[in-house]
């Protein structure tokens, strides 16, 4: 236990408790309607800049940003209160390299639903990363400086809620949905490996799931990525939603994220994507 104990940073730890243990203030500002729905946008604007912007984009480089949306893109996904840009894609590579094997940072099948659902996170094993595994992007000074001051975008966006909308503003649109944030994007990590089906078969534990995808805006479909890591799209068939995707299209078409990377499936496995 003591051994164990020592793997966790209480500078992580307590932040962390003392957001959930906020979300009793819910319960203490006035309630309106509108505030459920400032939660619910707040949340979706940070899924889909976690989805398209710490996954597709820094990770995976599933399309292309020019440098200015590619920061905006890298802000808005720090809102969301995990960490930094180039740790966040360090990782998550490190991730698909040894996806549930034994040197797989967050794999349930290795070390259990706790510790790939939020242990690692918070576990100072993890503080660093190996910054020759993001070379590509860690090369902008604008992506560096926001890495080591990650906790700049949701002090701007806790504070913007507060400053515009008062405490109940901040307790809906910040703190009930960065804790929901935290938990549909964990998620992805713990239950995306164990629940589920498998259309492909690859060397991991992945499983596609509508339940997960729905909440992940089409993280879900994890067993297709899993397979196809270089695509953007992650549903494939038709019925497959997959949010994010839908929204970088629409991107695509504004000019502003160019470049999605397809895939095309033999006939007997379906139609192209």
């Amino acid at each position: 236990m003591r051994n164990r104990l020592r793997n966790y940073s209480f500078g992580t730890v307590i932040p962390f408790v003392l957001l959930h243990l906020a979300l009793v203030a819910v319960f203490l500002v006035p309630f309106h309607w509108y505030l459920v729905a400032l939660m619910f946008a707040t949340y979706s604007l940070r899924m889909f800049a976690i989805t398209a912007g710490y996954h597709r984009y820094f990770s995976h480089r599933t399309y292309k940003l020019s440098r200015g949306w590619q920061f905006l893109m890298a802000f808005l996904a720090e809102t969301s209160g995990q960490k930094g840009v180039l740790w966040w894609a360090a990782h998550h590579r490190v991730h698909h390299q040894h996806s549930d094997g034994t040197k797989d940072i967050h794999s349930p099948t290795q070390r259990g639903f706790w510790w790939a659902h939020v242990g690692w996170v918070l576990s100072n094993d993890y503080d660093g990363y190996d910054p020759n595994l993001i070379k590509d992007f860690s090369k902008f000074p604008e992506l560096r400086w926001i890495n080591r001051h990650y906790l700049v975008p949701p002090v701007v966006m806790a504070a913007s809620l507060l400053l515009a909308g008062g405490w109940e503003a901040l307790v809906w649109g910040f703190v009930a949905s960065t804790v929901l944030l935290f938990h549909g994007t964990f998620a992805i990590n713990s239950l995306a490996h164990i629940w589920g089906s498998r259309r492909f078969a690859t060397p991991d534990d992945s499983r596609n799931n509508f339940v997960l995808a729905l909440i992940t805006f089409g993280e879900g479909w994890h067993n297709n990525h899993h397979q196809f890591m270089y695509a953007c799209r992650q549903g494939i068939r038709w019925w497959e939603l997959d949010f994010t995707y839908y929204a970088l299209k629409l991107l695509s078409w504004l000019g502003i994220a160019r470049d999605l990377r397809g895939i095309r499936l033999p006939v007997s496995e379906g139609e192209a994507a």
